[in-house]
């Protein structure tokens, strides 16, 4: 059993679930109709017996004639079996006082064999009391009857009343026949239909499946999805298609991270093969240029680490499983202002709205660790690094020499670095994270010069904002006032907050 439901399709199992569930509902309904039809039809013929031998039995009890004066006659034949029987499968049997047959008649006037007799029935035939019964089910002929003796009384006989059972048996027989057609031909029609309707609603899930098996055998992500309707087949089609597609841009994107970081990879490299090559007649050079030559190995190797790790962190990124949290955004600025301001020992201030969001915390701090760093590092005076976050962006300022005009719209290219950048630490993975993290958030990047000089870089938000509670102050207030609710409100970005350098943010 379990190997054909592992085997058979699911169109099949539609037409055998529906012809199963017409067949259970069609048996269930005629078996019903069937005890009923039953019920009643042997209703009607024991009331059709039980009239026949009360009749019997009232002339049993009042007449005075001998058992062979009830069917001597024709005439008496006839008046006796129209008065008794009301079906024509009930038969009248006369004995006599010794208890042996006289005579049989029914409606039909069939000349039937008479039926058997039993020592209780004679015993009947020869009692001093009329009206006494005696009931048994007979077999005879091939046919079943049910036989009520009733005594006659005085010694004078006794009239036997036979029910055909076999007629009715035959008419449920029959019955039961059409029934089990009827539930047949509704079962085929039901299968049919569960094959025709099967065939429908599995069409698209066939084609969709089609769809599956081709990518998996040719691992081609861009194939066409069908996503027609609204239904689960088309939602599942959509979310399919919506897999492929992330897919594709994973793939993508690995094929150019793998391109970009090789390309990266082979300057340091090549560089690093050269000095290792001068290593070798480091017994020829003089004492300047074999220090000068190790610090370039040192300035390389370290250059290296640092791609390596940005590389590292941004695999990283693209497999975190980080599922979006309700996060306070001015509190995660506070956090990488004071983690940055702790590494680098310059002065940033906070200017943010208390904004709550559904965000991925985790991967939103570290592109803005990254903005606040890139600041810090092309902005080397004193002036402050300025932060600012909004319900729809978070913006990072800074007084240092700006952007060129023509990078403005590279410098989040993965691995980009500008001209005048070339000569700082770095890799050029940074940025590039910023813009993925402000895609992953449905938020776009933006770059620009400040007026007076300096950068503003950052993103945008789409992220369900959430409204921020507002604090009360009570402290300080009368009894009264703080009863009635009359504190003043306390935004959170309205408290004085200071840092190291006692900046107020």
């Amino acid at each position: 059993m379990s190997w054909l439901r592992a085997n058979i399709g699911l169109r099949l199992r539609f037409a055998i679930a529906f012809a199963g569930l017409a067949a259970l509902v069609t048996v269930l309904v005629g078996a019903l109709g069937y005890t009923s039809a039953a019920s009643l039809i042997r209703q009607d013929r024991a009331k059709d017996f039980q009239t026949s031998l009360s009749t019997l039995v009232g002339d049993a009890q009042t007449s005075e004639l001998d058992a062979r004066d009830f069917l001597s006659t024709p005439e008496s034949q006839d008046h006796l079996v129209d008065q008794l029987t009301h079906s024509g499968d009930i038969g009248v049997q006369v004995l006599g006082p010794d208890g042996r047959v006289l005579q049989y008649a029914d409606k039909q006037n069939s000349q039937m064999d008479p039926l058997p007799t039993y020592p209780g029935d004679r015993q009947l035939a020869r009692s001093q009391d009329a009206g006494h019964t005696r009931t048994v089910n007979v077999d005879t002929g091939g046919d079943r009857y049910r036989v009520v003796t009733v005594s006659l009384g005085g010694g004078r006989g006794a009239v036997m009343i036979s029910e055909r059972l076999s007629a009715t048996d035959e008419l449920l027989g029959s019955l039961m026949a059409r029934i089990a057609l009827t539930a047949g031909l509704v079962m085929i029609a039901a299968g049919a239909a569960g094959w025709w309707v099967a065939g429908r609603i599995t069409r698209r899930l066939v084609r969709l499946t089609a769809t599956a098996e081709q990518v998996a055998a040719t691992g081609e992500l861009t194939l066409d999805v069908p996503q027609r309707g609204r239904d689960e087949i088309g939602r599942l089609a959509r979310a399919f298609d919506d897999m492929l597609g992330r897919l594709a841009r994973s793939k993508e994107d690995q094929r150019r991270l793998v391109q970009d970081a090789g390309h990266e990879l082979r300057t340091p490299l090549t560089s690093l093969r050269t000095n290792i090559a001068a290593l070798r007649r480091m017994d020829r050079l003089s004492p300047q240029s074999r220090s000068a030559l190790l610090d370039d190995l040192e300035t390389e190797t370290r250059e290296l680490t640092v791609l390596v790790n940005e590389l590292v962190e941004l695999a990283n990124d693209r497999r975190s499983t980080e599922l979006p949290a309700s996060s306070e955004l001015d509190e995660l600025a506070e956090r990488v202002a004071d983690l940055t301001r702790r590494r680098t020992g310059r002065e940033i201030v906070v200017d943010a709205d208390p904004v709550v969001a559904m965000v991925r915390p985790q991967a939103l701090q570290r592109a803005l660790t990254n903005l606040v760093e890139n600041a810090a590092k092309f902005s080397s005076g004193p002036e402050e690094i300025l932060v600012l976050v909004r319900s729809d962006r978070i913006t990072v300022l800074d007084r240092g020499p700006g952007i060129e005009p023509g990078d403005l719209d590279r410098i989040f290219d993965r691995f980009y670095r500008a001209t005048a950048a070339r000569s700082l630490p770095g890799s050029g993975l940074g940025l590039s994270i910023v813009r993925e993290v402000a895609e992953e958030h449905g938020g776009e990047v933006f770059a620009r010069n400040r007026v007076g000089g300096g950068a503003e870089i950052g993103f945008t938000l789409k992220a369900e904002a959430e409204p921020a509670v507002t604090e009360l102050r009570t402290e300080g207030l009368a009894p009264q006032q703080r009863a009635l609710g009359k504190a003043a409100p306390w935004p959170r970005h309205a408290e004085n907050k200071s840092d190291k350098s006692g900046v107020s943010r």
